[in-house]
């Protein structure tokens, strides 16, 4: 059964232009496009500057590299990733909407958005290895970490509940942010799992998720009433999600 309300990464909106989406997930993309015009718009963009690039470069496309820029015997990439990289570079520019993405591995300075989902992700890995004081107030003062959280952050920080995933709440801390301070809440899975919920006043504005992967870690953004998210965990990104999907909806539900 499809789920329009399963955020969708802009990763696997490219995944689903290509036709490269895993089977099980296209029925909730096309859903999630179905409920969303504007992600259904931005897709038929990006399915029209295809046919454009396709009639333009098809042609040179099988081209011999010339002798004088072959590097090392470099090999080039496959045509669908050299127009996905062409197409999303595009898409960038002229959507100006101030939030950066690089393009299937294009070298660039980090935008806004992948500048906080790092912090957020050095959080993550400097606490999740510590055994006696990964936080500053222990998950047993659910209403007090709230209460403080709130206060210094200026916005309503909850720990929402992740028992039915498997999570109990380990406990949270104040950090220094991008533009101000930062909540990070900690959950623990019985085996010793740890994820990690990182929020802070943030430039960019959308609920549609945005995956990132850094060695053996992974961690989801988003951003909502000004406030960004951060759910960083492992390598597992069905797992991520299912945590994710579980903060996303708690947050919406409380108004943020």
């Amino acid at each position: 059964m499809t789920n329009p309300r399963i955020p969708v990464t802009e990763d696997e909106l490219h995944a689903y232009i290509d036709n490269e989406l895993p089977a099980e997930r296209r029925g909730d993309v096309e859903a999630w496009l179905a409920a969303h015009p504007d992600d259904a718009e931005r897709v038929r963009s990006w399915l029209a500057m295809a046919d454009v690039l396709h009639a333009r470069y098809d042609s040179v496309a099988d081209e011999a590299v010339p002798k004088r820029l072959e590097i090392e015997q470099l090999e080039r990439q496959p045509r669908k990733l050299v127009y996905g990289a062409i197409a999303a570079t595009l898409v960038a520019f002229i959507a100006g909407g101030g939030v950066g993405w690089i393009a299937h591995g294009a070298a660039a300075a980090p935008s806004p958005v992948q500048s906080f989902t790092l912090d957020a992700m050095d959080a993550h890995r400097l606490y999740v290895v510590e055994v006696r004081h990964p936080v500053e107030v222990p998950g047993n003062e659910r209403a007090h970490l709230q209460a403080w959280l709130t206060k210094r952050c200026g916005w309503e920080v909850r720990a929402p509940e992740l028992a039915a995933a498997g999570l109990k709440l380990v406990g949270g801390r104040l950090l220094p942010g991008p533009t101000g301070p930062a909540s990070f809440l900690m959950y623990e899975s019985a085996s010793g799992e740890r994820f990690t919920v990182y929020a802070s006043k943030a430039q960019a504005e959308t609920t549609q998720m945005r995956y990132a992967a850094q060695g053996n870690e992974g961690a989801l953004f988003w951003a909502d009433r000004g406030v960004g998210y951060v759910v960083s965990g492992g390598s597992d990104r069905n797992r991520l999600t299912q945590i994710a999907q579980a903060v996303y909806d708690q947050m919406e539900k409380n108004g943020g």
